[in-house]
């Protein structure tokens, strides 16, 4: 029985992708570099602050220059982080429906606290979440399932009895791995090279709300 449905933030539940690729092109106009379309951006947002240095900068940026621009681009989103950000279409309706339903509901993002504590209070959700973990809070990020048991124990709910929400292949193993169902949101940030049908996630939705016909 699923007693609480948990969702990764962006790509997921909120729709980051422009503050974040106003972020990278400020850094690469700071660099000399060309600047990446919305279109470029949009599929790479879920990969975080690595990916879209990776973007901007290539794939074979060593790691030492990575670092240094990853740490740069973090203080350019920081200063614009909530601007054009929202949430998807249909995602307070379907947290509506499990507030009445009696279901508890929450966020395990790999976003810094630096922002999550702050962006997730700002976002005009139908009601506060439960638990919000970080992709710091307990040390180690997704795929690791240590953010998924962390959260299931905050909430009270054994991890089979929770759903896990999310858009990018890290989401469903550390689900998968944790012993939650897993739930893949169509609706993210998923370029043409991935390949989610092989990620395993046991349900694929296009919309918020055809989760509620598999709980």
């Amino acid at each position: 029985m699923i007693k609480a449905v948990l969702f990764d933030l962006d790509g997921t539940l909120a729709d980051t992708a422009r503050d974040l690729g106003a972020a990278l092109n400020r850094l690469l106009a700071e660099e000399g570099m060309p600047l990446q379309p919305y279109e470029a951006i949009r599929p790479i947002a879920s990969h975080g602050a690595r990916g879209l240095v990776r973007l901007g900068f290539g794939q074979g940026i060593d790691a030492e220059r990575l670092e240094a621009l990853r740490l740069r681009f973090l203080d350019h989103y920081e200063a614009s982080f909530a601007d054009q950000t929202c949430l998807f279409d249909g995602i307070n309706a379907l947290i509506a429906e499990l507030g009445h339903r009696g279901m508890v509901w929450g966020i395990i993002t790999n976003k810094p606290m630096r922002f999550t504590d702050r962006l997730v209070p700002s976002l005009p959700f139908a009601s506060v979440p439960a638990v919000t973990v970080s992709g710091d809070t307990v040390g180690v990020a997704k795929p690791d399932p240590r953010p998924m048991l962390h959260a299931a124990e905050r909430i009270g709910i054994a991890p089979e009895h929770c759903i896990y929400v999310g858009d990018a292949e890290r989401d469903i193993v550390a689900g998968r791995s944790a012993g939650m169902r897993t739930v893949l949101a169509g609706w993210g940030y998923i370029s043409d090279e991935d390949r989610p049908e092989q990620w395993g996630a046991d349900v694929d939705i296009d919309h918020p709300l055809q989760l509620l016909d598999h709980i």
